[in-house]
């Protein structure tokens, strides 16, 4: 094959060409990237601006009827005010939901200052998903671990259950903060849970080898295969409701879970109730164990720490399960108005993808039909 060098010349003019086109595509792109930041910031200052009228409304309006007898007529004109006030809160959320938001502290301190917020809704929904996914495969790792640790008293085998009990929980800790970051709504016990229970799977993984931990250790490792057994269940379970509530449309999306689960499987939350209860007393059982284990000639700072770690855990998990348990029985009519407003939201942006389709649909028609004349 002949070599011919004007070829060559010839092909790096058009790639030229074309990274003009680039270097104006890309132009193009950061003035939109910095309009956006723009845009954002106007969203945040009025969403402020609305939240603190609204504030004072309210204000006001509490004022009025402590020092003013209501006619019927101005009781349901307060009525309806109360309710658009509580809609509005629900459409704001939502519209705070496409806007970064800030760090915690927690995510500032092993991050650093990295923006994590999702902006785009279906990334959120993946972001979720793998969330789930994360905790399911973790979650029967930890269980044949742990049933291995039953059946063979092996050192290094405890020790590499401990330490995958710290990466989890540890890493759960940072996820759970991105997802509360990206408008989920994880209740400060459960978080707080984790963050505890990373530091009783640290000292656990301290704790010297000595005849303390073997009395206790059959009893940990059988703890441990009934939690997992019972999260099976809550993933099952969660992941059964929220599947029905999104079929339906009335769940959020970043509440959504791995799909593909029946609903019929899991009736209602008592099923589940009482394998949580039993977990929760067996975690008190657990406190009472190692409180007697500092009796122990040979017992260590640990055991006392593990002790009040577990004890704290029981308290926390019951007292919360059972504040939360009279939530999920009974509606909430602030997540009705939060549902409605995210309904017309997506509708909205429905109908403007289709005027825009539309449009573009018309133009292209418009040209065939003069290329025709």
């Amino acid at each position: 094959m002949e070599l011919n060098l004007d070829e060559y010349v010839k092909e790096w003019t058009e790639l030229s060409n074309e990274y003009k086109s680039l270097e104006a595509t890309n132009s193009t792109y950061l003035d939109l990237l910095e309009n956006l930041e723009v845009q954002q910031e106007q969203c945040t200052k009025q969403i402020k601006h609305q939240r603190y009228r609204m504030q004072q409304i309210s204000k006001n309006i509490k004022q009025y009827v402590k020092t003013k007898k209501s006619t019927p007529e101005e009781s349901e004109k307060l009525a309806e005010l109360n309710k658009n006030i509580l809609k509005r809160k629900a459409q704001l959320h939502e519209i705070e939901q496409g806007l970064p938001q800030k760090n915690s502290l927690y995510l500032n301190i092993i991050l650093g200052d990295v923006n994590v917020s999702i902006l785009n809704r279906s990334d959120k929904v993946r972001y979720k998903d793998d969330y789930e996914k994360f905790k399911l495969i973790l979650n029967v790792i930890g269980l044949l671990l742990s049933f291995l640790n039953i059946v063979i008293n092996y050192r290094a085998l405890e020790l590499a259950f401990i330490f995958l009990l710290v990466w989890y929980y540890c890493t759960l800790t940072i996820r759970e903060s991105i997802l509360k970051v990206n408008g989920s709504r994880i209740k400060g016990w459960w978080r707080l849970h984790h963050f505890i229970s990373t530091a009783s799977a640290g000292v656990l993984l301290i704790w010297p080898q000595g005849e303390p931990w073997q009395l206790f250790r059959t009893q940990f490792m059988y703890f441990n295969v009934y939690i997992s057994l019972v999260q099976y269940m809550q993933f099952g379970y969660q992941k059964g409701v929220l599947y029905r509530l999104k079929a339906l449309g009335e769940r959020h999306d970043m509440d959504i879970t791995i799909e593909g689960f029946h609903s019929w499987m899991w009736r209602g939350l008592s099923f589940l109730i009482p394998f949580l209860f039993i977990g929760y007393i067996f975690q008190a059982y657990n406190a009472w164990t190692l409180y007697k284990l500092t009796e122990h000639p040979d017992a260590t700072w640990q055991i006392a720490v593990l002790s009040i770690l577990f004890l704290i855990l029981f308290v926390g998990n019951t007292t919360t399960t059972m504040l939360v348990i009279p939530q999920k029985l009974r509606g909430r009519i602030k997540e009705r108005y939060r549902l409605m407003s995210l309904s017309w939201a997506m509708k909205a942006r429905q109908h403007n993808k289709d005027d825009k389709t539309e449009k573009k649909d018309g133009v292209e028609y418009d040209k065939e039909c003069n290329k025709d004349k």
